[in-house]
């Protein structure tokens, strides 16, 4: 070559920048891609609904229709909801807010340590030694959970784009099967064929997730409701819906959820805690062994210590969307490495079929 340069190593430079100016990409357009990840969700979400609907309108446009009514009463439902919760939620969450100073007053005096370990009947010398540590952390830790605080709701007030979510996802739904179509990107029949399996399986896998962590945390909306508001305990509505949304999070989620009603409950001084942290565990049993398997199916197969690692490094990279983004990511590149390593398909077999996710 000339100037002496070596043919491999200039591949190999190549191949380097295209993958850092790749990578530059996709960090300048995080945000656009994570509206549309979640577009996606939010697509696969009412997916079956509209294909339910769709097959019963005998319209040419069915599918214009179809979405058009989904729409319609997703708002109608989300509204209904509003007017039936939200004045108890609204009521709720302004009357924790209100507390918090004197809750917060009570750790730093030591009153609520006195009052808490004092039933259990530990010794004085021994609930002075607590008060001396707690009193001494108090400040990084209020400090830490007030950073925390403001960086969800600064996130909250600048996610404005959430508004384009159904937009992309009605666009999404509106252009039909896209998994169908994309295997004519390949020019070779067998790069097709692999890419309509890949593609297939994601299809499949990712709305069999979807509608798995739906229904998980709708069940857990339901159960925490009704035995925390049975129970007495204070802010029942609010700790509900915590615990529901924490669903989205696998394991770390969930685990936050329930320390979390301890927490309110002990500083509320509600006096059975301990029968909502047996709760919060006998559901979390229900969830992963009953209800998590029934819904699930067999899309989302991650070793648990995978799932940890996951969301702690998107946790690390993107903070809460990362942490629930990471299993999905995860399983998707291993439904990729897994099709890609499987024995090519061979010509004469028929192509694979998109199963719709119902």
């Amino acid at each position: 070559m000339p100037f002496g340069l070596d043919a491999r190593a200039l591949r190999v430079v190549w191949t380097v920048v295209v993958a850092a100016a790749a990578l530059a990409l996709l960090y300048a357009l995080r945000h656009l891609l994570v509206m549309v990840a979640f577009a996606v969700f939010f697509a696969y979400l009412l997916y079956p609904l509209v294909a339910g609907l769709e097959r019963r309108l005998p319209t040419r446009h069915r599918r214009i229709l179809a979405l058009l009514v989904t729409y319609a009463a997703l708002a109608v439902g989300i509204g209904v909801l509003a007017m039936a919760l939200g004045p108890r939620l609204s009521a709720e969450v302004s009357a924790l807010v209100q507390r918090l100073p004197a809750m917060t007053a009570d750790v730093k005096s030591g009153a609520l340590t006195e009052s808490v370990l004092g039933r259990f009947g530990v010794p004085p010398t021994a609930i002075a030694g607590i008060q001396d540590a707690i009193r001494a952390h108090t400040g990084e830790w209020l400090g830490t959970a007030q950073r925390l605080v403001t960086a969800f709701v600064a996130w909250v007030a600048g996610a404005w784009e959430v508004v384009l979510v159904p937009i992309f996802a009605f666009i999404m739904l509106a252009n039909g099967e896209l998994v169908a179509a994309a295997g004519s990107f390949f020019a070779e029949r067998r790069h097709r064929r692999l890419w309509r399996l890949i593609a297939c399986d994601l299809h499949e896998a990712l709305g069999q997730y979807v509608r798995a962590l739906i229904l998980l945390s709708l069940a857990t909306f339901v159960a925490w409701t009704l035995v925390l508001s049975l129970g007495g305990v204070p802010y029942a509505l609010v700790l509900a819906a915590v615990a529901a949304l924490a669903e989205f999070v696998p394991l770390v989620g969930p685990l936050l959820a329930g320390a979390l009603a301890v927490v309110v409950c002990v500083m509320t001084g509600y006096a059975h805690p301990w029968l909502v942290a047996g709760f919060a565990v006998a559901w979390r049993l229900v969830q992963d062994y009953v209800t998590s398997p029934l819904v699930m199916g067999r899309g989302i197969e991650l070793p648990p210590g995978l799932v940890i690692f996951a969301i702690l490094a998107g946790g690390e990279i993107a903070g809460p969307v990362g942490m629930f983004l990471a299993v999905p990511v995860v399983a998707a590149a291993r439904i990729v490495w897994r099709d890609t390593r499987t024995p090519a398909l061979a010509e004469d077999s028929p192509p694979p079929v998109v199963r719709r996710v119902s």
